[in-house]
C-alpha cells in the first residue's frame, strides 16, 4: 500500500469572535487542510509557535496595529508572524490580519482618510493572480486604516479609496484588506450591531447594508471560494 499521505495543518488566528473564516472554510478544508482555531484572548496564545502550521489564516478586527498599548498581544504576534514571513510559510490575511503582515514586513500601517463600507467591486485587479475571479463582483469592505506596500510585493487589487487592498509575496503569502468571505454568514448581524458609527459615517444604514448583503453577498461568497482554491493550489513547499 502506498504510504498515507500527512494532513495539513492549518490555524486560524481569531482578534474578534465575529470576524471568523467564514466563507473560506470551504475552499481550504477542501485543500486538505485540517483547521483548528486559536483567539488571540486564549491564555496560551503567546506560547504556540505560528511558524508550525502548514497554513496561517489571520483574519479581521476592529483594532488597529499601531494600538499595541491597548493590545500587547499585537506585537507577540507580529514577532511570531515575521519570522513565518520570512520564510515565506504559506499565510493568508484578511483586514487587520493583511495589515498585520504589512507591518511584520516593514511597512507602515496607519489611518485612511474616510471609511470604506459596503459592498462594491474593486476597481483594478490583477488578471494574472487568483484575485481575477473577483474582476467586476461586488465584495464587502468594512475598513478605516491602511498601509504602505511591503518591499518585494505584488499589488494586486485596488478601490479608489483605498488603492493597496491586496498584495502577494510569491505564491505563498497573500494579503486582503477586503472581506471576500462574507456575505453568507449570520455574524454579519454582528457587524451591524456592533458598528453602527461606522455606517453613519460612509451614508449608510442599517437596512440599506442588510439589503446589500442580500444582493451581492452569495456572489461575492462564490468569487472569494474560487481565489482561494487558485490560491491555495498554487502554494509552493
Amino acid at each position: 500500500m502506498p504510504p498515507q499521505q500527512k494532513t495539513r495543518t492549518g490555524l486560524i488566528i481569531r482578534h474578534v469572535p465575529h470576524e471568523g473564516i467564514a466563507g473560506y472554510r470551504e475552499p481550504i478544508e477542501a485543500a486538505g487542510y485540517a483547521l483548528a482555531r486559536l483567539d488571540v484572548s486564549d491564555a496560551n496564545f503567546g506560547a504556540v509557535d505560528l511558524g508550525e502550521p502548514d497554513l496561517l489564516i489571520m483574519m479581521g478586527g476592529p483594532m488597529g496595529v499601531y494600538e499595541q498599548d491597548a493590545h500587547p498581544w499585537i506585537a507577540c504576534q507580529m514577532k511570531r508572524l515575521a519570522r513565518r514571513l520570512d520564510a515565506g510559510r504559506p499565510t493568508l490575511g484578511v483586514c487587520f490580519g493583511a495589515q498585520m503582515m504589512a507591518a511584520a514586513m516593514g511597512a507602515r500601517v496607519y489611518r485612511g482618510r474616510a471609511k470604506e463600507v459596503g459592498f462594491h467591486p474593486l476597481s483594478f485587479v490583477d488578471t494574472a493572480s487568483p484575485l481575477r475571479h473577483l474582476a467586476d463582483v461586488p465584495v464587502l469592505h468594512w475598513h478605516g486604516d491602511t498601509f504602505d506596500l511591503p518591499d518585494d510585493v505584488e499589488l494586486l487589487a485596488s478601490t479608489p479609496a483605498y488603492p493597496h487592498q491586496a498584495f502577494r509575496r510569491g505564491n505563498n503569502i497573500l494579503a486582503l484588506q477586503f472581506h471576500g468571505e462574507m456575505g453568507l454568514d449570520p455574524r454579519f448581524d454582528e457587524w451591524l450591531r456592533q458598528w453602527p458609527d461606522a455606517l453613519d459615517e460612509t451614508g449608510g444604514s442599517v437596512n440599506g447594508m442588510r439589503d446589500l448583503h442580500r444582493r451581492h453577498g452569495p456572489s461575492a461568497v462564490a468569487a472569494g471560494r474560487m481565489m482561494i482554491a487558485e490560491w491555495l493550489a498554487g502554494l509552493t513547499d
